[in-house]
């Protein structure tokens, strides 16, 4: 005799008997449980039957499950609930019988037999029979699925780790949940990482093992973990790599001329950050004055990751300031240096001195009939020398309009030299 046949025995023979009470029995198999014993109808019309099968139910774990049985034409026989694969009894029709707390049992119009369970766990998970002490005994059966969306095992998984370029490194993410979870590695930022020599977005498995790693693969990493119960999970993990500062620079040769403006720029690769400075051809640290109005040199540097950009601004250039400069990068791991040599260059011909533009701004606004623009209150005062001024300015107008660009700046320069001796000049008669 099975199991079942057996429990279902001792079931029914108690209920038949009248005795449907919460007090149970001591089975051999150590159940305890009530027990009633099958009617036996001579008619198989006046059998009950069950109008539709029990449904498979799948619930997350907390949630509340409902199992519901249906039975036609129940009339005087009895409905049980059974837990298959533990052998436990339930419920006997209207009584609770296991000692669960979070069982319960509802009906509805002596045909509509509801097994309920709060707050679901794990265990709960299994076969559930619904008896009809009918002779044979008569039943369906429905499986509960519990489900249990992923978590990460944190006391198993990676946490922030620091490596040094070069070498291997393996970062571990352990999962549980039910259906067993699938695991999957990508980069926090999206892009695509070399992993053993390839190109990839992501990489399936509990354990991502990346070989010679690089300054390349730092970053933060997403362990991401999934089995189709929402919500996913994830967890970010810090790869970061080690190495000694590096320096390139952009341009090792700046030309500039004097009274211009110049910004020298280096730029530095290092993990842990690097500490960046600026000194001259003596050796001297150059100090910012960034906040100091009308100060010399302005140094600031750009940060991007394991990247700076050091920037030096040199104002105003005089010849002291043409020469070599240093930028060094230092950290834990080492030191690096690079140099950038500053050359006088000739200024551009658009830059005139003082006394030539003001002679070219003044020969403009004569031609165009306008106020002329004097530089001193008693220049050019009397007749004869207004004279000789015009006459002159009428030559150089001609000359200036004859003659080749470099002949005009000759030119602009003797008048002006010219007009200087005749000024001195009147000055000594008129004292």
């Amino acid at each position: 005799m099975t199991p079942f046949i057996h429990l279902y025995c001792v079931i029914w023979i108690e209920l038949l008997t009248g005795c449907c009470t919460t007090t149970g029995r001591e089975l051999p198999t150590g159940q305890n449980v009530v027990s009633v014993a099958p009617i036996e109808v001579p008619d198989e019309s006046m059998y009950p039957r069950f109008a539709e099968p029990i449904p498979n139910v799948t619930v997350t774990i907390g949630r509340d499950a409902l199992l519901a049985c249906v039975v036609d034409n129940l009339r005087g026989f009895k409905v049980a609930w059974v837990r298959m694969d533990t052998q436990t009894i339930l419920s006997i029709h209207h009584n609770i019988i296991t000692q669960n707390a979070r069982i319960s049992l509802s009906y509805n119009d002596h045909r509509s037999w509801y097994l309920h369970i709060k707050n679901v766990q794990e265990v709960d998970r299994g076969w559930y029979m619904c008896q009809v002490n009918t002779d044979p005994m008569r039943s369906r059966k429905g499986y509960l699925q519990v489900v249990v969306p992923p978590s990460i095992i944190d006391n198993m998984t990676s946490t922030d780790m620091v490596v040094r370029e070069g070498s291997d490194v393996t970062l571990v993410c352990r999962a549980s949940g039910y259906p067993e979870p699938y695991v999957m590695w990508r980069r926090e930022d999206g892009q695509d990482f070399n992993y053993n020599g390839e190109s990839v977005s992501v990489v399936d498995g509990e354990t991502l093992t990346i070989t010679k790693v690089s300054r390349l693969h730092m970053g933060a990493y997403l362990c991401i973990a999934s089995n189709g119960v929402p919500p996913s999970i994830s967890k970010r993990i810090m790869l970061m790599v080690q190495f000694p500062p590096m320096l390139s620079i952009p341009n090792q040769l700046e030309g500039a001329y004097i009274g211009q403006d110049v910004t020298l720029e280096c730029h530095t690769e290092a993990y842990p950050s690097s500490i960046n400075y600026w000194t001259n051809d003596r050796g001297d640290m150059i100090i910012s004055e960034m906040e100091i109005i009308g100060g010399k040199y302005e140094a600031f540097p750009m940060d991007s990751g394991y990247n700076k950009f050091m920037m030096l601004k040199i104002k105003n250039i005089t010849k002291e300031d043409f020469g070599f400069y240093k930028c060094i990068a230092k950290n834990s791991l080492g030191e690096t240096d690079g140099i950038i040599k500053l050359d006088e260059i000739p200024a551009p011909p658009s830059a005139f001195t003082t006394t030539q533009k003001t002679v070219l701004d003044n020969q403009t606004i004569r031609k165009k009939g306008l106020p002329q623009i004097i530089q001193n209150s008693d220049a050019i005062s009397s007749n004869f020398q207004g004279e000789m001024y015009g006459e002159q300015l009428s030559d150089f107008d001609d000359d200036l309009e004859s003659s080749s660009s470099k002949n005009k700046l000759n030119s602009l320069l003797t008048f002006a030299v010219l007009s200087h001796v005749i000024h001195t000049a009147r000055r000594v008669l008129l004292s």
